[in-house]
């Protein structure tokens, strides 16, 4: 499978590499930071666990909510070139900041990178679907290839980054995700002669002074609108819930002026961001409750080598690496075989892998030391289960949405999707709260026994909500129509 994997990326284009290297550098400066934040939070600012959480999660809904605004200028304003290089400048000053900042300014520096992440997350995919003509058999290899950039740069950031901050303290963490920035921003410079060619309208249109002028108030406005959301949580969470109903209700509306196939459809494809939000809830745990989970109870061995607790959350994208070519070669044999295994059971399974993953780590509370330390064969099990989940829902949600809707709304919908990340940062920080410790500083067998409990919740509302999907997956696949794939390859 591994020489499969290194045809496959010898075959693409050369475009391909330097945005394959930007991606890497970008999501290693941004996991550096995501991977530390939660206790950042809690040891730096003095945070309980429960305002540490919402926190986060207030975060993470501001990071992706930006997402389709950044898209919409690199289609229709500034072009994807120019917002690639100015989301990463803005990345850049963000990461600086937060590692020169005092108490007073974080929110504003934590705003910043926002604004950066939501310029540049989500052009570097359109440019490279730019790099393929139409029907390139090289161009679902290559947004696999690229799924694996993501996954490489978090991998050497949940080492790195709570390494640092550790030994050394959080500024140097933040300081190396400034410098990852800079990386990216050199590869840009030195390889964007591979993507001269590759333009759009807007890539083509001349930006006046006054226009930049005016981009520039925007970043600073918005910077200072995401530091002020971030230290009233309650009204962040109020207004992507205004936000989220206001772009339902459209959805809503658009969905009833098509026909009655494109309905159906549509239809399929709502039901579908309502299952991501769920899987995106869980996934928050990551960085919050399981991170908090790791630090208190977890021995901190991974594989026989001592680490930082932190990095527990490595092995999500470890999996994610190990698990994709299996992933693949698994469906080319289903495909061979004419067997059909169509979306909604693929989504219904993943479910069920996110739920055993919480389940698993309950019967931990029977394993423990007399310290309440459990031993991290627990975490390895967990995150197994969960990156296998993520890789039947996350990784196939995209593409599948994309499919379902017309394309006259397709740049709409995308956002929607981004959307659904943003929900999920309150419901995750949600139930994170449950494993909030009444005391600064839980550890031992009580908060073992807390986390273990909130975990087995979580894995039976997981596991209900799977079945029901698996019950209703005749109907959703009966819906999904004659033109679309069953057996789609992520």
């Amino acid at each position: 499978m591994a020489r499969l994997m290194l045809a496959l990326f010898r075959l693409q284009p050369r475009p391909f590499y330097m945005i394959f290297m930007l991606e890497i550098w970008e999501r290693f400066g941004y996991y550096t930071v995501q991977g530390i934040l939660t206790l950042y939070f809690i040891r730096f600012l003095g945070f309980s666990e429960d305002n540490a959480y919402y926190t986060f999660g207030a975060f993470s809904a501001l990071v992706y909510g930006m997402v389709a605004v950044g898209g919409y200028l690199g289609d229709n304003v500034l072009g994807t070139k120019r917002t690639i290089v100015l989301g990463l400048i803005v990345l850049a000053l963000g990461y600086l900041s937060l590692a020169l900042t005092d108490k007073a300014h974080v929110f504003l520096a934590l705003g910043l990178i926002c604004v950066g992440n939501g310029l540049f997350k989500a052009n570097p995919s359109s440019l490279l679907s730019k790099c393929y003509d139409e029907q390139d058999p090289r161009l679902h290899g290559a947004f696999t290839l690229y799924y694996m950039a993501i996954n490489l740069g978090s991998i050497f950031a949940l080492f790195i980054g709570p390494a640092l901050s550790s030994r050394y303290g959080y500024p140097y963490a933040y300081l190396v995700s400034f410098i990852g920035i800079l990386l990216a921003l050199m590869n840009y410079l030195f390889q964007r002669q591979y993507i001269a060619s590759i333009n759009t309208p807007a890539d083509m249109r001349l930006i006046s002074f006054r226009q930049w002028g005016g981009i520039v108030i925007g970043i600073i406005l918005v910077m200072n609108a995401a530091g002020y959301l971030l230290q009233h949580v309650l009204l962040a969470k109020k207004l992507v819930g205004f936000i989220a109903l206001l772009v339902v209700a459209v959805y809503l509306f658009l969905m009833r002026r098509e026909n009655k196939a494109t309905r159906l459809k549509m239809l399929l494809a709502f039901i579908l961001m309502f299952e991501a939000v769920i899987f995106f809830t869980l996934y928050q745990q990551m960085p919050t409750s399981l991170n908090l989970f790791a630090v208190n109870n977890v021995t901190a061995q991974l594989f026989g080598m001592g680490i930082d607790p932190q990095s527990f959350q490595v092995l999500n994208p470890i999996w994610i690496i190990t698990l994709s070519p299996v992933l693949a070669v698994l469906y080319a044999n289903l495909n061979q075989r004419q067997f059909s295994f169509p979306i909604p059971y693929k989504f219904a399974l993943g479910m069920i892998c996110c739920g055993l993953s919480f389940l698993v780590l309950f019967f931990s509370r029977f394993f423990h030391d007399e310290g309440g330390m459990v031993s991290s064969w627990w975490l390895v099990g967990s995150y197994f289960f969960q990156s296998s989940g993520e890789l039947l829902v996350s990784a196939l949600g995209v593409a599948m949405v994309a499919e379902l809707v017309p394309s006259k709304m397709s740049g709409f919908v995308m956002g929607m999707w981004f959307l659904t990340s943003s929900i999920a940062g309150f419901l995750g920080a949600s139930v994170a709260s449950f494993t909030a410790a009444p005391i600064a500083a839980p550890g031992g067998i009580e908060s073992l026994m807390l986390y273990t409990r909130v975990f087995a919740y979580i894995g039976l509302v997981t596991l209900s909500i799977a079945v029901l999907i698996w019950a209703l997956s005749p109907w959703l696949s009966r819906l999904m129509g004659q033109g679309l794939n069953s057996n789609a390859i992520p």
